[in-house]
């Protein structure tokens, strides 16, 4: 409990510890005047604020809110019990403090609830590291982590947060990922190895190079992009919002005509008038009026969502997306880092024609290099050579399966021609590598290949020299991933891949994708998803998820764009509307369940706290609900949202 809520707390009590005792005197106190002062007691130690806050937006001109109507309906109530005194009644202003107490009470637990839900999210922002240990001149000196350049050493002790993203160079440990993943499975790190702020050592001392500023870090920007969740407003909050600006106002406007209007009537007709009683009916209309349960819930509910998906390693920009993904009926696949591992691995090599469909013979190519025949290695160098210059996960396997150290200077004049592959010289020599587009584009035509896996055709000297399967391992959660999904009411998957027609329907059939469309190129996949937004007619939201690398304008142009194993991926973070923090496709289904109880949460709330403020506000209006009726339906409905709201924290089990 915070100081606020500990100030508020202290005032509940000692108003309570005041107006005890006036409600045992009632009986006997002699005038009303001093009556009213010991009421007054408790009503000021409660409501000061609640009076301040009325008066200040009296005075900016935002009158119409909750503390305005709290504080006419308590004073219309403190009036009515004045008016009845002075005409010789009892005069009753017990109800005035209570309405006054019981909406803190209210208050005190909305705050609380508030406060669990933002102490769900500052886990997450517990990865903020709060120095770092920079070596400097053979000495390790604490500086804040804003200090450290890119390209420093860094030293991170047993149990320290990593304050900058960077390259191990020296040591061995096991980092804790679970404020980032949401998962407590270590990450093994030794030299060569990655690290990403706020993991959390828990091995050895590491030493690190430094491959970020502090505000590029992987920490920094998810911090950043929690932060701004809050201020991207679903069209639910938007609407309560609206809803607040014109039924405030109304209701006042109504309350005022229930006062007024009515006696007007009967004194015209020539009847009593009885103003105290049709005020008090106002003052009564006013208190069920407050739009507090409905106000503070909506809004409490999506963070509450965005809350416990975060906690689950689940980073949603916004509960604008979180509505959207609550209608996901349509998911589309990437297929490289998001349903495969994208750990390529050179499986064989052919060099020559293959007429057996690649069983792995060493036929000659006549004129097809500077000796006029290449066997296996010879073909693997050449493509590891001329792919050197490429990060591609392709490109790596190619160089891991030469294993030998890369000797750049031998090749120039390299060119990419997007979704086909690269070109370029080897010992002056023209060596081109990439898939059947790429030769064709060159005038050749590669050989056909029944092996699974990707296939990367080799051209030397202007000939066809061979080619080399490369083969990418499912990830180990696919399957069941797809399953998730149709049981969470996914209707249709799709799998886009510039991958080879053969190896993206051996992938599709192996985790159960509906429909496959493969050999794309970046710009295809934005076609092919704006075909299939096209078919759905609005009829549910298409979300994309890929890798967040190559898939940025597809990301950006579906529904809701999902990155996959994004950590550290700055495409990932900007162009995806949902980041999830590790490589499980499972947590796709479990982000639509967040977002569809969270959505279900937010429409109970609408319902039952519009439904029995309508029906109190009849009840009222026709004076069949007291005082006491209204603050305990108002607050009492008020804390029932509240608690219905918090239940969107626990997502664990979905």
């Amino acid at each position: 409990m915070n100081k606020k809520q500990k100030n508020l707390l202290t005032r509940i009590i000692a108003a309570v510890l005041c107006l005890i005792p006036t409600i045992v005197l009632d009986g006997i106190i002699p005038t009303w005047y001093l009556k009213l002062g010991l009421y007054l007691i408790p009503y000021l130690i409660v409501g000061y604020d609640i009076l301040r806050k009325a008066w200040h937006g009296i005075r900016n001109g935002q009158v119409f809110d909750e503390n305005f109507l709290m504080t006419i309906a308590t004073f219309g109530a403190i009036g009515v019990g004045v008016y009845d005194a002075v005409h010789g009644g009892k005069g009753d202003y017990l109800e005035a403090v209570a309405v006054m107490l019981l909406y803190q009470v209210g208050e005190l637990f909305q705050s609380y609830a508030v406060g669990k839900s933002r102490r769900n999210i500052s886990d997450l922002m517990d990865i903020r590291p709060d120095y770092a240990n920079l070596w400097e001149d053979g000495q390790m000196v604490r500086v804040d982590p804003e200090e450290v350049e890119t390209g420093s050493v860094i030293v991170i002790q047993p149990g320290e947060k990593v304050p900058l993203d960077g390259i191990v160079i020296e040591g061995s440990s096991s980092l804790n990922t679970a404020a980032l993943t949401g998962e407590s499975i270590p990450r093994d790190v030794s030299e060569g190895s990655e690290v990403l702020s706020g993991c959390i050592n828990a091995g050895g001392v590491l030493k690190v190079r430094t491959t970020t500023e502090f505000d590029e870090s992987t920490a920094s920007k998810i911090l950043d992009l929690v932060e701004n969740a809050a201020s991207r407003k679903s069209k639910s909050e938007n609407f309560i919002s609206r809803f607040a600006r014109y039924y405030t106002p109304i209701v006042c406007y109504a309350a005022l005509a229930l006062a007024v209007l009515p006696p007007i009537v009967l004194a015209l007709g020539g009847r009593q008038p009885m103003i105290a009683e049709w005020i008090y009916r106002a003052c009564t209309f006013l208190v069920i009026s407050c739009p507090c349960a409905v106000v503070i819930s909506i809004p409490l509910s999506f963070f509450a969502g965005l809350g416990g998906a975060s906690a689950q390693g689940i980073l949603i920009k916004g509960s604008n997306f979180l509505e959207a993904m609550a209608d996901v009926r349509t998911v589309v696949f990437d297929k490289t880092g998001t349903v495969t591992r994208g750990s390529f691995e050179v499986t064989s090599v052919h060099a020559g024609t293959n007429d057996e469909g690649g069983r792995g013979d060493e036929k000659s190519i006549s004129g097809a290099g500077p000796a006029g025949t290449f066997s296996r290695e010879q073909l693997l160098e050449y493509a590891a050579l001329i792919e050197a210059h490429s990060s591609h996960p392709i490109s790596q396997s190619l160089k891991r399966a030469y294993g030998k150290p890369v000797d750049l200077s031998r090749v120039t004049d390299i060119s990419e021609i997007s979704g086909q592959g690269v070109y370029g010289k080897v010992d002056g020599i023209p060596v081109a590598a990439g898939n059947d587009k790429l030769m064709r584009h060159l005038g050749m035509e590669g050989c056909s290949c029944k092996e699974a896996g990707t296939i990367v055709h080799v051209a030397v000297d202007s000939r066809y020299a061979g080619y080399i399967v490369i083969a990418d391992e499912l990830k180990p959660t696919a399957q069941e991933a797809m399953r998730e999904l149709k049981k969470a009411g996914v209707m249709r998957t799709v799998m886009l891949t510039g991958d080879t027609q053969q190896a993206a329907q051996e992938t599709a059939a192996q985790v159960g994708v509906d429909e496959v469309h493969a050999g794309l190129l970046p710009e295809d996949k934005v076609t092919w998803v704006e075909k299939l937004l096209s078919e759905i007619g609005g009829r549910g939201s298409l979300a994309f998820v890929g890798d967040g690398i190559n898939d940025a304008p597809v990301l950006s142009r579906a529904d809701i764009g999902i990155a996959m194993g994004a950590l550290g991926s700055d495409a990932a973070i900007e162009a995806a509307d949902v980041v999830l923090m590790d490589d499980d496709p499972k947590k796709i289904a479990k982000a639509i369940k967040i977002s569809r109880k969270c959505i279900g949460i937010v429409r109970q709330n609408i319902v039952f706290a519009l439904g029995i403020k309508l029906i109190c506000l009849i009840l009222g209006a026709v004076g069949l609900a007291n005082m006491w009726i209204a603050i305990l339906s108002d607050v009492g409905v008020m804390i029932l949202a509240v608690l219905n709201a918090i239940r969107a924290l626990f997502v664990k089990n979905l």
